[in-house]
């Protein structure tokens, strides 16, 4: 994995080793589904997806397991029984390589960071909103 200049999602994947592509192209896939409306980028030097213009989600391929980020504390916690046959540190879900893609859960992270994403933003918008009408009393 000595190329760090990726262009694209599909530059990402091709750079690392065959037997892993695949699965990165089904974790791929199934975020691409979960979030229809979300721009692919590639950001850290590796896949995401933003909606809005902000992060949701992103994906990483190593030697023994792939990653998502981040595994929010709201994430975690509304996942947790699901996520719990994973390894779960910090900001990072780990899945292994030996095992089948769990897609539902893939599918749930995804959508449950564009809900996390869409209430931050809202958040802020309603904070710039006070903040104007503030100012301009």
């Amino acid at each position: 994995m000595a190329k760090t200049d990726y262009k694209s999602v599909n530059d990402y994947i091709a750079a690392q080793p065959k037997a892993v592509q695949g699965i990165l192209q089904e974790v791929r896939g199934v975020i691409r589904k979960a979030l229809p409306k979300a721009q692919e980028v590639i950001s850290y030097q590796i896949p995401a997806y933003k909606v809005d213009g902000a992060a949701v989600v992103y994906f990483s391929g190593w030697k023994e397991h792939y990653s998502l980020y981040p595994a929010t504390k709201g994430l975690v916690a509304a996942l947790k029984k699901e996520l719990a046959a994973y390894e779960v540190e910090k900001a990072t879900m780990r899945f292994p390589l030996d095992r089948p893609v769990p897609k539902t859960l893939i599918a749930a992270i995804a959508r449950k960071r564009a809900e996390e994403v869409a209430a931050e933003l809202a958040k802020k918008a309603k904070a710039k909103k006070a903040a104007t009408k503030k100012a301009k009393r």
